[in-house]
């Protein structure tokens, strides 16, 4: 076995802010990821000329959709046993530990259920500001992956969601939690949705796949998905009922996004929108 492993031994906690407060790296990268993606995406408005006075509303939207999406999707996928029989910790950043609740933060998220909330959530702001649906998918579609990748990182910064033993010598001993060279799962993740943000930012300039909304939207979904489904083989199980899984939980839940994904881009529309013409777009913002 290779000797020239990286002992990952860093605290998730900057700093407390309070005795029972503390900001973590994984916090902050989130928030940093959100809002990397927000200015990425105040650029497309930009250069599509919409105005962007209602793209604050629409990050209000995706913000809360991701939060209770992600949430709901790690209680129900994940512990629905659990859960279901403490609902109050569903719900509130709480954990009842030795008969008294205890201020924990949210101590699971599933992106599977973050990406079901944001969608959700799109689709209450476009019925409420009369915005095409599609539209505004392909073009958050562009910036998802920013922010994922950096929630990717805080799991990196968290020893948690890594992946099986290797003796690689890319391996990463996490030493806060074991001394087992792993796959460093969180980074392949990481990496793998910078690669398709460059993607799809090239195919959104160069236009070759934005004649009709929403076949970008559907090529962020094959792109995102497939990367999670071959990523989730090197992974550890989060759960103990994945262990007698042939496919994890994680795989299983890809597999729809993948399929919507090629329907998006594959299934014959009548109303393409021909190349450059942004005018319908401003309309819908007015």
């Amino acid at each position: 076995m290779s000797d020239n492993f990286v002992y990952w031994d860093i605290d998730p906690v900057i700093f407390w802010l309070t005795d029972t407060f503390p900001l973590k790296y994984y916090g902050l990268l989130f928030v940093s990821g959100i809002i990397t993606g927000y200015f990425i995406v105040k650029n497309i408005y930009k250069k599509e000329n919409i105005p962007a006075e209602r793209l604050d509303s629409l990050l209000t939207y995706i913000v809360i959709g991701t939060l209770v999406g992600a949430r709901l999707g790690h209680c129900l996928f994940y512990q629905p046993d659990y859960f279901l029989s403490h609902p109050l910790e569903m719900f509130l950043p709480i954990q009842n530990i030795e008969g008294s609740y205890k201020f924990t933060g949210y101590q699971g998220l599933a992106s599977h259920g973050g990406a079901i909330g944001v969608l959700i959530a799109i689709a209450l702001y476009c019925r409420k500001y009369k915005t095409k649906f599609l539209w505004v998918l392909d073009k958050v579609a562009i910036a998802i992956p920013v922010a994922a990748a950096f929630i990717r990182l805080g799991n990196f910064m968290n020893s948690e969601i890594y992946g099986k033993p290797t003796d690689g010598s890319w391996g990463v001993v996490f030493v806060q939690d074991d001394m087992i060279p792993r796959h460093p799962t969180q980074l392949y993740e990481a990496f793998s949705y910078l690669a398709i943000f460059l993607l799809l930012y090239g195919v959104y300039h160069s236009r070759k796949l934005t004649h009709r909304n929403g076949q970008l939207f559907g090529l962020f979904l094959i792109l995102m998905f497939s990367a999670r489904l071959v990523i989730e083989f090197f992974k550890e199980n989060q759960v103990g009922f994945e262990d007698q899984m042939s496919l994890n939980m994680g795989q299983l839940l890809s597999i729809p996004f993948i399929v919507a994904g090629m329907l998006f881009v594959f299934w014959p529309k009548k109303n393409k929108q021909p190349n450059g013409d942004k005018t319908s777009n401003l309309k819908s913002f007015c």
